[in-house]
């Protein structure tokens, strides 16, 4: 009996730790605060409400993108001249819409055969920080002047570690790049992606409609489960984080509060669309635009599936030139931002 019952177990679905962190930080206050619970689950659910249209377009255009093929279009960014490749490789990594595991087997076949670190190193940094679902979900919360200074801080930091990378290309650093036998697969189970041409009617043909169907409908559960987590966390913290807290740590001008924001974000940094509602509960708070800035950026870049992807792939002084050039990115971008916003 008792192998029965496990074996009934074992076959029932795991409830996603998002979901499941969600219920559990909003049982802790209905049990600790229960005047409170209430209010926290309306909050949530009305930023929901409020998120919903970007979601929706940003779904159904992610969604677009994969059945129709647009991936494939990726892969000219690393043609031509090498400055052109840090370039293209910079911009389109900046607006491309693939998740880093779909990143992991394009890059090892490019590097596997001679592809520039430079152009891979401006892919690399640029693609963790924008797409279309993330332009809107930010434009929708903090503002299109974020979104879109956000958007061009990462093709800016994917031009700086390109050429920077081709700068010191000659030094033992960025010489012999990959490791041994880097990974090739991926959580996406990609296994010869952006091949092929585009094809824009994709509704004409069976398997790109569902493509696009599955797309969505993942997409989309996947925005719900991390903004549902990231909007009940903005409530607790708008509750019960003094503002003085916050403003005291990452509020005021100048280098300190971007440099804190980029030591914060750097480790902090759950999802990159979960981070957008947490940003604007700490703005609420007291935290400095530049502090914004500078966490979303280093975040971005150094959440897990970004790092991993080029932890996988090349040797340790490699991925340290990664993570140097995105935290010397962050800090300019947010005394950037910082200056004008």
């Amino acid at each position: 009996m008792a192998e029965t019952s496990a074996a009934t177990a074992s076959r029932l679905p795991r409830l996603p730790k998002a979901w499941l962190t969600s219920a559990l930080i909003l049982g802790a206050v209905a049990l600790l605060d229960p005047p409170q619970a209430w209010p926290t689950v309306t909050f949530t659910a009305n930023a929901l409400l409020h998120t919903a249209p970007f979601i929706l377009f940003a779904v159904f255009a992610v969604a677009f993108l994969k059945a129709s093929g647009a991936e494939s279009l990726l892969a000219r960014a690393f043609e031509g001249r090498e400055t052109r490749m840090i370039v293209m490789a910079a911009a389109l990594g900046g607006l491309s819409p693939f998740c880093s595991c779909e990143v992991i087997p394009f890059i090892a076949a490019l590097l596997a055969v001679g592809a520039p670190l430079s152009a891979v190193m401006a892919f690399w940094l640029a693609s963790p920080l924008m797409d279309p679902a993330m332009f809107t979900i930010t434009a929708g919360t903090l503002g299109l002047d974020f979104a879109l200074a956000k958007a061009l801080a990462a093709i800016g930091l994917g031009l700086l570690g390109g050429f920077g990378t081709r700068a010191f290309a000659g030094t033992v650093v960025f010489r012999d790049p990959l490791r041994a036998q880097p990974k090739v697969g991926g959580c996406c189970a990609v296994q010869k992606p952006f091949g092929g041409q585009p094809v824009w009617r994709f509704w004409q043909d069976p398997a790109r409609r569902e493509t696009f169907r599955e797309t969505a409908l993942t997409n989309g559960l996947f925005l719900l489960k991390w903004l549902t987590l990231a909007y009940v966390i903005e409530a607790v913290m708008l509750r019960y984080i003094p503002a003085e807290t916050i403003a005291g740590v990452l509020g005021g001008t100048g280098l300190w509060p971007v440099l804190m924001g980029a030591l914060v974000g750097a480790p902090a940094y759950l999802n990159g669309y979960a981070a957008v509602p947490l940003v604007d509960a700490l703005l609420q708070q007291g935290m400095a635009p530049g502090a914004a800035m500078s966490f979303v950026i280093a975040g971005g870049v150094s959440c897990i599936p970004a790092a991993v992807a080029v932890w996988a792939l090349v040797k340790p002084r490699i991925f340290a030139a990664y993570a140097g050039f995105a935290l010397t990115g962050a800090l300019i971008a947010g005394l950037a931002w910082g200056a004008v916003a």
